[in-house]
């Protein structure tokens, strides 16, 4: 637990951001949990409100604080569409760091950070573990979106439509600091994975190489990558957020890159914006290295739009009338303001684009959330299901691995012949078959 002098100052720094909201009310309008609840304490309105007080009510309610701040889908919609500028993410997680340092974390919380997460080699042994055996606890169904259900009924999986996790993650696909064709000229990437597309949806990690490699970028994908750290900033641990960022800083230190590139949406907004304002009091080395960091990483879709665009792309060359639906993620969208980028990817793929209501609606993931508040995350997510389906597109693609989760389950539960893809899948899909990939090249 930490001593109260430092908790004052974190509060100190907290109260100095709360100011700056003038609880006009705008958040109310857009916060996708309170069109759900109709409660004022489900918005960020309300929830700074309840902050203002923070260092006395920590000591007669802190349980009730952090419960009520725990309801949040962290989609950001709050900050994206404030009038004053209130950044309600960062201070929700600095809010949620304070509680958990006066509070302390729960076992769970200490083992799933603090032994695996913050571990990126036991945690990826206990993945190919429960990989191993999870046909035991989960059946397959027939449906488009390749889900499972679990087999025995409890509060985590009831009624969950899951994805499992790969035979192979990505990590064990590729060669240790496996680096793209030597005759490539272009600018130096760095492959960022991430944990969900690394055991999860391996797939997507291959077609963006191959198609960055295809458009002549030089790509090295690092060996020993971890977590980029959110479920640990969410739940407010400091420490396992910080020795992530330290783990990464470390790895990419050893290479040269233009740019550090990731297929999923929440990765690339945790890096450029959590990782310069969360990391707990850098030294001016570590400040520089995480600018630097956070001014060269990309979404995937940044990276090839240009290229795309220039050099128009095999795909452009043969559009087919397959019809294509897309969701904005929410840290893609509303935290970087990334929205043309992965829409002119899918284009180039020959896809016809037909936008649904409300793309940029959340669907109700939110990380934990969806674990702590599965029938809230499920009523929102249901609303995304119903704006794809009434597009009648066979595809709904989105840029966040966990959106394609949450997606996956929405429409599987509907029973909706609808395919959940990134749009780099579609795009190497294209390439593919116009013979300009052949394949996987790892």
């Amino acid at each position: 637990m930490a001593g109260m002098k430092e908790l004052s100052g974190l509060v100190s720094e907290l109260e100095e951001q709360l100011v700056i909201c003038t609880r006009c009310g705008m958040c109310q309008a857009v916060c996708p949990l309170y069109n759900q609840t109709g409660k004022e304490a489900d918005v960020a309105r309300g929830k700074l409100a309840l902050l203002d007080g923070l260092m006395e009510n920590m000591f007669t309610d802190a349980k009730g604080v952090e419960s009520r701040l725990n309801r949040c889908l962290l989609c950001g919609s709050c900050a994206a569409n404030c009038p004053s500028g209130v950044s309600a993410l960062e201070i929700f997680a600095k809010a949620r760091a304070i509680l958990a340092e006066y509070r302390g974390l729960s076992f769970a919380e200490k083992f799933i950070f603090r032994r695996l997460l913050a571990n990126p080699s036991v945690f990826d042994q206990l993945c190919q573990w429960f990989e191993r055996f999870q046909a035991i606890f989960t059946r397959t169904e027939k449906n488009f979106q390749d889900t499972s259900c679990a087999r025995l009924v409890s509060p985590l999986t009831g009624g969950r439509h899951l994805k499992r996790l790969a035979p192979i993650p990505f990590h064990k696909m590729a060669s240790p600091g496996m680096e793209s064709a030597g005759k490539n000229t272009g600018p130096s990437v760095l492959f960022f994975t991430g944990c969900v597309i690394d055991k999860v949806f391996p797939h997507i990690a291959l077609d963006a190489i191959n198609v960055m490699a295809y458009h002549n970028f030089r790509v090295t994908v690092p060996r020993g990558q971890s977590c980029c750290g959110i479920p640990a900033s969410a739940s407010g641990d400091r420490k396992t957020f910080t020795t992530l960022v330290n783990h990464n800083l470390d790895i990419f230190l050893h290479h040269d890159f233009d740019y550090i590139v990731t297929a999923c949406a929440t990765c690339t907004s945790t890096i450029k914006k959590l990782w310069p304002r969360l990391y707990h009091q850098p030294n001016p080395s570590t400040k520089k290295r995480l600018a630097d960091v956070s001014e060269k990483i990309l979404d995937i879709s940044q990276l090839l739009d240009s290229v795309v665009e220039e050099q128009g792309g095999a795909a452009s060359k043969s559009e087919t009338s397959d019809c294509v639906t897309y969701h904005d993620p929410c840290h893609l969208f509303k935290s970087l303001g990334v929205a043309a980028e992965p829409r002119h990817l899918i284009k180039a793929s020959g896809k016809h684009l037909i936008e649904m209501q409300d793309s940029d609606q959340c669907c109700g993931m939110g990380g934990s959330f969806n674990l702590k508040h599965y029938d809230l995350s499920s009523d929102i997510g249901t609303c995304k299901a119903e704006n794809i389906i009434a597009t009648g597109c066979e595809t709904i693609a989105t840029s966040c691995p966990a959106c394609m989760i949450q997606i996956s389950d929405m429409l599987a539960k509907q029973n909706k012949s609808v395919y959940v893809k990134h749009p780099v899948e579609l795009y190497a899909e294209s390439l593919k078959k116009n013979g300009a990939i052949s394949g996987y090249r790892i």
